[in-house]
C-alpha cells in the first residue's frame, strides 16, 4: 500500500490556479524529488501535502487513511489537520530555528510540546523531558553536530542550522520528511554537508519529498522524479527515463537549460 496518495489536488490563489488536477503516489521508504522553474507550482503542493496550505479540491491519504477531502468539511477543522500534520517533517528553505533557543533545544522542543498534552504527563514529566532529550542528543550526533548541541542558531553556519532543522523534523518520527528546496540558502560548500545528510538518510530508506533546484543530486538520490510545470504534473518517472529520455518537450526545454548551465 501506498505511504502518500494525492488526487485531484487543486489550490488557487486570488484567479490564478497554481496547482491543477495533481494526482501523485509515494511508496513507504520512496524518495521523490519534484524539479521545475520557480513558479511552477512545487513549494505549493509540498505546503498542501503537509497541510500548511489547505487545497481547494482533491483528496490526501496517508496510510489508507482519508486526512483532508475537500468535499468533506469534518475532515478541515484546526484541530483535526494539526494532528495531520505530525505524519510529515518538514524542513524549510531558510531553516527557521528559534533564535532564543540552543540546537538542542530547537530539537527537543515539539516533543516537550506535545507531550505536555497527554494525560500521564505530570507524573512522569521528568522521565519523559529525560527520553527527548536523549533522543534529540541521538538526532544531532547523526547530523554531525555533537560538540554544537548548546550553540544557538546565530553561532552555526547555515549548513549546520540545516542540519539541526532536519534533526528537528525528525524528532516526531514523522512518516513522511519533506524539504523545501533546502539547499538554496546555502553556498556550494554547505550545500554538500546537507546534501550528504540527505543521501544518508535515503540510503535509510526514510520516505522522502525533496523539492530542489539541484538536477544532480536530484537524480542521484531519488527513486521517482516529478517534473512540473505551470501547475501541472507533466512527466514523471524514475530518473533515467526523465533526465535521459524525456518524452515531454516542456521537460527536454527544462533540462536542457541546466546542461548548458
Amino acid at each position: 500500500m501506498a505511504i502518500l496518495e494525492a488526487q485531484n489536488l487543486w489550490k488557487t490563489f486570488g484567479r490564478t490556479a497554481v496547482l491543477k488536477n495533481i494526482d501523485l503516489t509515494l511508496e513507504k521508504g520512496q524518495a521523490l524529488s519534484i524539479i521545475g522553474s520557480s513558479g511552477s507550482g512545487k513549494t505549493t503542493l509540498l505546503r498542501c501535502l503537509n497541510f500548511l496550505e489547505q487545497p481547494d479540491k482533491g483528496i490526501i491519504r496517508v496510510n489508507g487513511e482519508t486526512l483532508f477531502d475537500a468535499a468533506d468539511p469534518s475532515t478541515q477543522s484546526e484541530a483535526s489537520i494539526r494532528k495531520k500534520r505530525l505524519h510529515f517533517g518538514l524542513v524549510f528553505q531558510s531553516f527557521n530555528l528559534f533564535p532564543q533557543y540552543t540546537a538542542l533545544e530547537n530539537v527537543m522542543l515539539a516533543p516537550k510540546l506535545l507531550a505536555a498534552e497527554q494525560p500521564n504527563f505530570k507524573a512522569g514529566k521528568k522521565e519523559i523531558y529525560a527520553r527527548i532529550e536523549a533522543q534529540a542528543k541521538e538526532l544531532l550526533n547523526q547530523m554531525g553536530l555533537s560538540s554544537r548541541m548548546a550553540n544557538y542558531p546565530h553561532q552555526l553556519s547555515g549548513g549546520q542550522c540545516q542540519r539541526v532543522a532536519i534533526a528537528r523534523a525528525l524528532a516526531l518520527h514523522p512518516d513522511i520528511l519533506c524539504f523545501d528546496e533546502p539547499t538554496s540558502a546555502l553556498d556550494p560548500e554547505l550545500t554538500g554537508e546537507v546534501l550528504r545528510v540527505i543521501r544518508e538518510l535515503a540510503d535509510q530508506n526514510t520516505t522522502m519529498i525533496i523539492v530542489t533546484h539541484e538536477m544532480a543530486f536530484a537524480r542521484d538520490v531519488a527513486d521517482h522524479v516529478i517534473f512540473m510545470d505551470e501547475g501541472v504534473i507533466v512527466e514523471q518517472g524514475d530518473p533515467e527515463e526523465v533526465f535521459e529520455n524525456p518524452r515531454e518537450e516542456r521537460t527536454k526545454q527544462f533540462l536542457s537549460r541546466y546542461k548548458q548551465g
